[in-house]
């Protein structure tokens, strides 16, 4: 959890550092690119420190209240970065394409040099957050890995406009990294939406855990299996597993031979009920018995 709260409190700072950077060298330049990256930047530093402020509450123990603790925080800092990223991508592109139209010149040299502080500062962000295992780190980081390939195109764009006078490659690359970062939170919007509604995550194949299950010695069945994810790092089982009757005779050692195959699959939390053939109330259990 302290390496979580650390990488997003290091991004943000880095983040709030350059946007200051970025918008005087916009405005200097005359770069649309750069003073909507700059707006971008800081829509993006307000969610980086509500982020920060989530992964540090979400270090809180378990409470009679809330019995899984706090972690599902840091998804819903995922939810809120998400939001801030389309929002903040809808709005660069209701400046850039009028430009489109009527460029303005630029001071390509400017560009280059903010271009080259951008690439540094971003890729000190992402080197760190991209060891994280959270939705909201996962999140942060992608975002910061556009962020790069931003600076990227915006360098190239710089050092063309410097020996070709074409202003209007300014707001076309403003519009296509714009798009690029759109499809990119596309991706994670999905992911995070999937584990807010409890659903199985993108990591972890059900199908093979049902199969590692059915091969400990004595299961019969598997149903009601139920696998979901606090925020993406944190994965969480619940299951009814069908045993030959006389492995009831002791229930501890068949949950630990189940459990130490979850293990595999890095589920941290496992609840597992028991079921003789003739108690399992499946449909599966049902069929047999009629035949």
């Amino acid at each position: 959890m302290g390496d979580r709260e650390k990488n997003v409190g290091f991004a943000a700072a880095l983040n709030i550092l350059f946007t200051v950077i970025e918008l005087i060298g916009g405005f200097l330049t005359n770069s649309l690119a750069l003073i909507a990256d700059a707006l971008h930047d800081f829509a993006d530093s307000f969610a980086l420190i509500i982020a920060w402020y989530a992964e540090r509450e979400a270090k809180k123990p378990a409470t009679s209240k809330m019995t899984f603790g706090y972690r599902r925080l840091s998804l819903l800092s995922a939810t809120f970065t998400i939001i801030v990223l389309i929002a903040g991508s809808l709005f660069v592109l209701t400046k850039a394409i009028p430009r489109l139209i009527s460029p303005e010149p630029v001071n390509a040299d400017g560009m280059a040099l903010i271009a080259v502080i951008g690439l540094a500062i971003n890729g000190l962000g992402y080197l760190r957050l991209k060891k994280g295992m959270s939705q909201s780190e996962k999140v942060l980081s992608w975002h910061l890995l556009e962020d790069l390939l931003g600076w990227i195109a915006l360098l190239t764009g710089s050092i063309i406009m410097r020996f070709w006078d074409k202003p209007v490659i300014d707001p076309i690359m403003t519009i296509g990294f714009t798009i690029f970062v759109l499809w990119g939170v596309s991706k994670n919007a999905k992911e995070t939406l999937n584990l807010l509604l409890e659903g199985v995550p993108e990591n972890i194949d059900i199908d093979a855990i049902k199969e590692s299950i059915l091969s400990v010695e004595g299961v019969k069945l598997v149903h009601d299996l139920h696998i979901w994810s606090l925020e993406g790092e944190t994965d969480l089982l619940t299951a009814h597993v069908v045993v030959e009757d006389k492995y009831l005779q002791t229930p501890d050692k068949m949950r630990l031979s189940i459990k130490s195959k979850l293990e595999e699959y890095h589920i941290e939390h496992s609840t597992i009920e028991l079921e003789s053939e003739g108690f399992c109330s499946a449909t599966e259990c049902i069929f047999e018995s009629k035949k």
